[in-house]
């Protein structure tokens, strides 16, 4: 690079677009004075003009950097969301979106056409599935409880949701269910056979 201005980071940022060749006599020195001017610069920015700045900088993007980047749209997108339907009990569309999170329409629209498809949402779900066990166990303490929904939906999450044939009675005692003469414990329940788990359904169907 010949010409340059006061400094290389202030050169490479007049840049139209900044490729990897531009950054390849950079030190360390500079390389980390060019990342956090572009972290400031980016935190800055809203709209059209950060993807402006975006897509100037891409090419020299971590790939790690750019989940953070999607990560955090997400993050923005998700609670603008929640606020709004919160606060109106619709979604709200896209550009409204954009004016609450300082993302472009552009971006938004971006996120919600490939989100199931990018690496950040299937990261994500994994963290969800990782939690399940817990979710069950605290489903199932209240199933214990005497509480019907959540004895339904434990049976709905172990897989007995068959169709049943009419069956038991069901009656509550302190902290666990029985049914007839059958306390339905975690360990009774995976002892169960798939007709005794139908006939539990079908109680729970029929008081739910």
């Amino acid at each position: 690079m010949t010409n340059l201005p006061a400094t290389k980071v202030e050169h490479l940022l007049s840049l139209e677009k900044i490729t990897t060749h531009d950054i390849g006599d950079l030190n360390q020195l500079e390389r980390q004075q060019l990342a956090e001017t572009a972290t400031q610069t980016l935190a800055q920015l809203k709209g059209t003009e950060r993807d402006d700045f975006l897509n100037k900088i891409d090419l020299i993007i971590p790939a790690s950097t750019k989940q953070d980047i999607w990560e955090y749209n997400h993050s923005l997108i998700n609670a603008a969301v929640a606020r709004y339907m919160g606060q109106n009990g619709v979604m709200p569309d896209k550009s409204t979106i954009a004016r609450e999170t300082g993302l472009s329409r552009q971006t938004v629209a971006k996120h919600f056409a490939a989100y199931q498809k990018h690496p950040g949402h299937a990261a994500q779900m994994e963290q969800f599935k990782l939690m399940a066990p817990n979710v069950l166990a605290h489903v199932f303490k209240h199933a214990l409880n005497g509480n019907m929904r959540a004895a339904k939906l434990y049976l709905q999450m172990v897989g007995a949701t068959h169709k049943p044939p009419a069956g038991a009675i069901i009656t509550e005692q302190n902290n666990y269910i029985q049914v007839n003469n059958t306390i339905l414990s975690q360990e009774n329940l995976a002892n169960l056979s798939a007709d005794q788990l139908n006939q539990i359904e079908n109680i729970i169907r029929n008081n739910g």
